[in-house]
């Protein structure tokens, strides 16, 4: 049956690659390219709202039936779930354009940055040569939790130098994030970094840091925000990826962000003294680590805030007592097939119970789930946004017309006692 006008007013399209926000260390897109991250975000858009909500159903109606059936007892946990779920037709079909499309997003983006890769490092190099915000390492170790897993299906990860002085894998990050999230990081892919600034100046209006530390900033995406609330603070992009920092360090200085450092640096061993930053910040990182780098960088991020400093966390929501099996079989999945091993443990850790472990005092922590910025006005009124986690919008409060007020942030945090 064809879609009424009215029906057809209801139907939410992702935004087109083209509001991607253009720099001049952006690699260059052919039409065929954009073509082909557009059907990549509507494929990615299609699977979540459309495609998605059908597991639900088909695990009610036919695989609990089936497996409470054959196991004479309830489902009672997300590995029941899993097993229940393992030969259904409806799953089966989802999971793999899921994992199909992710790797389709990547390959996408790798082929667009390396016909053009000798360009792209030319182009850094003007931008990073002589420049004292830019400090690589050769001597920092790769984690052997980013070391063991391609994540993100990412050919490579994010550290893999393929040419010398290469910048590829930061390319392809920031070339196809856009595509990945459909649209909701915003056209900078700094959503995340907007939504922090926006929450301390609600929560914390008097608080003006001197210093700032982001640990695994990755390209930085989210730390230029940081410059433009507090331009007289001082800003440190730390992570353990020389490609990720000598593209975003480019990028930076090409968007006119001549004071932002970027240093290569792994988060267990950070070479600042104790008690030198007022705020220290990570950006959906830690499900990415492993339990003892969790611990330890808690730790040091405590030693290293000075006395009422702040300490401020985007992930995914843990689990709670309560969560339902299916609800952590559905957002584990990127464990088992999206290359984010950590990511089931981490769900599992109380973020509190860890932070107080670090040294931080139970009347300084705080939890708190916040609206995305996602800069009103550069997409087009009909398209919107995808999110696999329906249980980030509780709280979230929308306005009366409804479009685009923002996703939900799980954030947590908290101030070292002065």
């Amino acid at each position: 049956m064809c879609a009424t006008m009215a029906d057809r007013e209801h139907i939410v399209l992702p935004p087109p690659y083209d509001r991607l926000h253009r720099h001049d260390m952006i690699p260059d897109i052919t039409h065929d390219e954009m073509a082909r991250f557009n059907f990549i975000t509507n494929l990615n858009f299609h699977l979540n709202q459309s495609i998605a909500p059908g597991n639900k159903v088909a695990f009610e109606r036919q695989a609990q039936p089936a497996f409470e059936k054959q196991a004479g007892r309830k489902i009672e946990s997300e590995q029941d779930v899993r097993s229940a779920m393992a030969m259904c037709p409806q799953y089966q079909s989802w999971a793999a354009l899921r994992r199909n499309s992710m790797e389709m997003r990547q390959q996408a983006g790798r082929s667009t940055v390396l016909r053009q890769i000798q360009s792209l490092n030319s182009k850094a190099q003007y931008y990073n040569t002589n420049k004292s915000t830019l400090a690589l390492n050769a001597d920092t170790e790769v984690p052997r939790y980013l070391s063991s897993v391609d994540n993100h299906c990412m050919p490579g990860s994010y550290y893999t130098e393929l040419v010398r002085d290469d910048v590829g894998a930061g390319a392809n990050y920031d070339t196809g994030s856009f595509c990945t999230t459909a649209g909701s990081m915003s056209c900078r892919g700094d959503g995340a970094g907007r939504t922090i600034v926006n929450f301390l100046k609600r929560q914390f209006p008097n608080f003006q840091p001197k210093r700032i530390l982001d640990i695994g900033a990755g390209i930085g995406v989210n730390v230029l925000p940081f410059a433009d609330a507090f331009p007289d603070a001082e800003i440190f992009a730390v992570d353990v990826s020389a490609p990720m920092l000598r593209y975003g360090h480019a990028r930076a200085q090409a968007m006119k962000y001549n004071k932002v450092h970027f240093m290569q640096m792994d988060g267990e061993h950070l070479d600042f003294s104790s008690e030198s930053f007022d705020w220290i910040q990570t950006t959906m990182f830690w499900h990415e680590t492993s339990v003892a780098a969790f611990r330890n960088m808690l730790q040091s991020i405590f030693d290293k805030l000075v006395p009422g400093g702040l300490t401020l966390h985007i992930e995914q929501p843990n689990f709670r007592s309560d969560t339902p099996p299916y609800d952590r079989f559905v957002r584990n999945w990127d464990a088992w097939y999206n290359n984010e091993p950590f990511w089931s443990k981490f769900h599992t850790m109380n973020v509190m119970v860890e932070m107080k472990k670090a040294g931080f005092q139970n009347e300084d922590m705080f939890e708190a789930l916040v609206a995305a910025d996602l800069e009103q006005g550069i997409y087009p009124s009909w398209s919107g946004t995808a999110s696999r986690h329906k249980h980030e919008q509780k709280g979230i409060k929308r306005d009366k017309k409804g479009a685009r007020k923002g996703e939900g942030w799980y954030l947590f945090g908290a101030r070292k006692a002065g």
